[in-house]
């Protein structure tokens, strides 16, 4: 797909004590990286397939979710045309030793953030071998579901296969060559929450496993057709998701 989902990452006030949460939870590999004053934690999940991700501080005033990273050669055309569609910039295009990236607030208040694309010939390693659950699904949700698909439809090009049913509004989009599926849709509560999706066998165990590491569960497990779902809140409040195929 167009701009795709390549990279998540989980806000924290300290990386450092956030790391351990997330590896013993899913047995993620972590390692911290000092630039400058910036403390950066990366994630490999050694689920050998899905995205890898971080740890890091967010911008003043950013939303306490996990924010999930597109993926294009040039960044600022990216911003601008969002900015054009009604977003603010969260944080301008900057480089930094490893990665060039930049953050906006969409027109409902997600955080987003982009990544210029790695050479073609210096590509960025991927996930690492192993059976760890994989972040390979993505939500984005505000108070207009319809509205917020067609801001990133108009942004990205993504197209969505809609599903509403009563109360549910709800689009989603497949994954493509790079980087993983998700939904795009109307929040239950109202408030603007993007997340990261991991693959589990057990959403019991994983949601008491996390509650014994200082997380909370928010919400779940519950069926949604051909697959079921939970929800926790980890120890600096992120909002993160857990979800099982039922067929």
């Amino acid at each position: 797909m167009a701009n795709p989902i390549v990279h998540f990452e989980v806000n924290a006030s300290d990386a450092t004590k956030l790391a351990p949460f997330y590896s013993e939870l899913f047995g993620w590999h972590t390692e911290t990286m000092q630039m400058g004053d910036v403390t950066y934690v990366l994630i490999d999940t050694h689920a050998g397939t899905g995205i890898n991700g971080g740890i890091a501080q967010p911008p003043e005033g950013a939303p306490r979710t996990v924010t999930m990273y597109a993926e294009d050669p040039d960044i600022q055309a990216v911003l601008d045309k969002a900015v054009s569609l009604g977003a603010t910039v969260m944080l301008p295009v900057s480089e930094l030793p490893m990665v060039t990236l930049a953050l906006f607030s969409d027109p409902q208040g997600n955080m987003i953030g982009l990544v210029k694309s790695a050479p073609a010939d210096d590509p960025q390693p991927g996930v690492s071998q192993g059976s760890n659950p994989a972040i390979d699904w993505f939500e984005i949700l505000g108070t207009d579901g319809k509205a917020l698909r067609k801001f990133y439809s108009d942004l990205f090009g993504w197209k969505f296969t809609v599903v509403s049913e009563g109360d549910m509004d709800y689009g989603h989009i497949e994954a493509g060559e790079r980087g993983i599926g998700g939904g795009v849709g109307t929040s239950p509560t109202g408030a603007p929450l993007t997340t990261a999706y991991a693959a589990v066998d057990d959403l019991d165990k994983y949601l008491e496993r996390a509650e014994t590491l200082g997380g909370r569960k928010v919400m779940g497990p519950m069926n949604a057709g051909e697959v079921s779902f939970a929800q926790f809140a980890d120890p600096q409040g992120n909002v993160f998701g857990l979800y099982k195929s039922t067929r």
